[in-house]
């Protein structure tokens, strides 16, 4: 038997528009605004993150990479004395910055010009940067910049906003299945990590404190950066998590004269320490 509808309902039906395009717009504006609301909030999240972290985690976290590079590290004068300067640095850090740590630099003869700080308290340090510094100061303001990045656990807040951005795009987007391969993945990226200008501006701020603790004044604060101002910037690995020397030149200049530092005279560097004629040392695999 057949169903009679009320007169109009067959043409109402018949008559539904599709979803105009600007109704489409809309849906994928919201989209996308979730998707940016929640990256947003995992970037807060991480920054609040980090402090709550033990030190004995984050040096569980170090036991993951630490082996890689000590792999490619050699015994030498050369790291032994890196490790006296920074056992000079570490005298002026504060207590409570002192507590649990083991810092230590592993040198590796390579020719990479960088120098970085990973988790298990360890500041990485190649012979390519080494070959460019030209006195004691220059190399302690870069030691002890890389202490600023544990002072400020920047290493961590890196780690920790991975994860949740990982997390928050996976959730919102319906793949479950990669969220518990994340987190070792993110591990990896560690020894990778590549810094925010802030995160860097503030290590140079730790790293000047120290020096001028270290010697009475500042002088080698700037000669670093000065040099890599002058070299060419696709060839410098340390320049791809960097921000521009020019700038961190003209930042660290206004905080020495903001902060009232002299500039004395600067400490040759030790003969442990100087890469000889400057040519440096090519691994064979």
């Amino acid at each position: 038997m057949p169903i009679e509808l009320p007169p109009g309902t067959a043409a109402y039906n018949d008559q539904t528009p599709p979803p105009s395009n600007r109704q489409l717009l809309t849906l994928l504006a919201l989209f996308l605004a979730g998707i940016g609301l929640a990256i947003g909030l995992a970037f807060w999240m991480a920054g609040a993150l980090v402090w709550f972290i033990p030190i004995s985690v984050e040096q569980q976290l170090g036991k993951a990479i630490v082996p890689i590079y000590e792999a490619q590290a050699e015994p030498s004068d050369t790291q032994d004395t890196l490790n006296l300067l920074l056992d000079r640095l570490e005298t002026h850090l504060p207590p409570e910055q002192k507590i649990e740590r083991d810092y230590q630099v592993i040198y590796v003869p390579e020719e990479t010009v960088n120098a970085l700080a990973i988790p298990g308290d360890r500041i990485i340090l190649y012979q390519g940067l080494l070959a460019k510094v030209q006195s004691e100061n220059e190399l302690m303001m870069v030691l002890g910049h890389e202490l600023g990045h544990f002072t400020n656990r920047d290493h961590l807040s890196g780690l920790s906003r991975q994860v949740l951005i990982s997390l928050s795009l996976s959730a919102l987007l319906g793949d479950f299945g990669s969220i518990g391969s994340i987190a070792t993945n993110s591990i990896a990226a560690l020894s990778n990590a590549q810094f925010s200008q802030r995160q860097e501006q503030q290590a140079d701020r730790v790293g000047l404190t120290l020096l001028n603790q270290t010697y009475g004044h500042a002088a080698g604060a700037i000669d670093f950066f000065e040099q890599l101002s002058r070299e060419n910037a696709s060839e410098l690995a340390i320049l791809a998590s960097h921000p521009p020397s020019s700038r961190r030149v003209r930042n660290l200049k206004h905080l020495i004269e903001k902060r009232g530092y002299a500039i004395g005279n600067k400490t040759s560097l030790p003969k442990s320490l100087v890469i000889q004629d400057k040519v440096l040392i090519h691994r064979v695999p």
